[in-house]
């Protein structure tokens, strides 16, 4: 059974979807103005985890995550480079594509755009002003009337009488409440804009999420999830808008990935101490960030650093190490997978809320009884070894040819690197024991490790 921590009720429940035949899942995704950083990266990966797994219980699961493309950021961004707003969404989304290829992350089944879904956007604030929820200000604007939704704060667990305390008071001169937020701004010189029965304007934030969930998922659907730091006000935001709108339940599941930390201190644009995806993966191959990402359960912090990401790395390289030389038939990996209980077990893991850790301590059992088999029992060894490839498969890691995995990155040929073994293979023929310790040296510089086992000299990255 699937139990899954929900942000709403803050404990794990058992997952029961709205349909047995349909799972609805909406993330909110990037803000496309600059590089996805690595917050956006665990964002990215746990979500597509989390989906993967979902599919294996569910014969169908629509998986949504939205693109802003229409934001003050993007548009201060695209003054300060001098650039059409258009090409510099289009720029950053295609940077965003390439990283999530890079991450190993499936596309999401629907990756609706704001820009796209203006016309749901109206017909969800003509019905807030319909019920008198929202109104428009003095200054054109549109805004939500947070006190007149009586359930406001559910998600955050913030109190309204609180939030007024620290508000600053006339930030916006057209709000009847220093609480209410925008859902229609009226046109500013420039500026794109549409065409709204309230005046030339663009959509305020919050409203774009509603809007496009309920256009792919309708007005109650299973999971909304994001970053722990949209839970307020965005995410309650959302909840105030589309129960506002729809008088029924947003959302049955909540769900926020945990931070990334430098130094203590979260990782974010704003604050202006973020790596983006692409820098890191400068050093580090898009498979080792994803494993280091999973290391950590997905609500706890991570802490990004270089030792974290060596550490990776080097897990990583003893799993592939584990399913080095080995094949097996489909059947062969089913009769040994009877055997034992490593599938089992990872399964378990997985439906403890996604606990991620747990499932990569299960494939290091599983890689050290395939080492301890390898030589005793070379049938048994390959069906385990395809076990474990299976087992990666679960959580998107371990699908590459091993030797593909341990070899990348190499600073000379592999032909090089091959002549060089060749030339150490001779001098150790020859007992020239002082040849081949430097021709060994000289490729472990270059962190060329050389291995020999059974009398046959293999390599790998260090």
């Amino acid at each position: 059974m699937l139990k899954i921590y929900n942000s709403l009720s803050k404990r794990k429940e058992k997952f029961h979807p709205i349909s047995a035949e349909k799972v609805g899942i909406y993330v909110c995704g990037m803000t496309v103005y600059d590089y996805c950083h690595m917050g956006h990266a665990r964002v990215l990966v746990m979500f597509d985890v989390i989906t993967r797994h979902l599919r294996r219980h569910f014969p169908q699961v629509q998986y949504v995550r939205n693109i802003t493309d229409i934001d003050d950021k993007i548009i201060q961004r695209a003054i300060e480079n001098n650039e059409d707003i258009y090409a510099l969404t289009e720029r950053f989304i295609e940077a965003m594509h390439e990283d999530e290829r890079a991450l190993g992350i499936l596309p999401p089944d629907a990756e609706p755009r704001a820009t796209q879904a203006i016309e749901q956007m109206f017909y969800m604030i003509k019905s807030l002003l319909e019920k008198g929820i929202a109104y428009q200000g003095n200054n054109g604007d549109v805004y939500y009337s947070v006190r007149k939704f009586k359930n406001y704060g559910k998600l955050s667990g913030k109190n309204i009488d609180d939030l007024e305390a620290g508000a600053r008071v006339n930030i916006e001169v057209g709000k009847k409440d220093p609480l209410d937020f925008v859902l229609w701004k009226m046109a500013k010189a420039g500026e794109p804009s549409w065409e709204s029965p309230w005046g030339e304007g663009r959509p305020g934030w919050h409203i774009e999420c509603s809007a496009m969930s309920g256009t792919h998922l309708g007005k109650h659907f299973d999971i909304h999830g994001g970053g722990m730091d949209l839970a307020f006000p965005h995410h309650e935001n959302e909840i105030a808008q589309s129960e506002g709108a729809n008088d029924c339940a947003f959302v049955n599941t909540w769900m926020h990935v945990g931070f990334v930390n430098i130094n203590d201190e979260k990782m974010s644009k704003s604050l202006g101490n973020f790596f983006t995806i692409r820098t890191v993966l400068k050093n580090y191959d898009g498979e080792t960030l994803r494993y280091f990402i999973l290391s950590s359960h997905y609500r706890s912090p991570l802490n990004f650093s270089a030792e974290n990401l060596d550490s990776a790395k080097s897990s990583l390289t003893r799993l592939y190490t584990a399913t080095r030389g080995l094949s097996a038939s489909e059947s062969a990996m089913q009769e040994v997978a009877q055997r034992f209980d490593f599938e089992t077990r990872m399964m378990a893991a997985l439906n403890d809320d996604f606990n991620t850790p747990i499932a990569l301590s299960i494939l290091f059992e599983l890689a050290k009884t395939i080492n301890s088999t390898r030589e005793k029992d070379a049938s048994k060894a390959n069906a385990l070894g395809q076990l474990l490839k299976k087992l990666g498969s679960f959580i998107g890691i371990l699908q590459l040819d091993a030797d593909d995995f341990l070899k990348q990155g190499a600073t000379l040929s592999t032909e090089q690197i091959e002549a060089k073994i060749a030339q150490r293979n001779s001098a150790r023929d020859n007992k020239d024991f002082s040849t081949a310790d430097k021709i060994r040296d000289e490729l472990s510089e270059m962190s060329i490790i050389l291995e020999d086992n059974s009398g046959v000299t293999t390599w790998r990255l260090k």
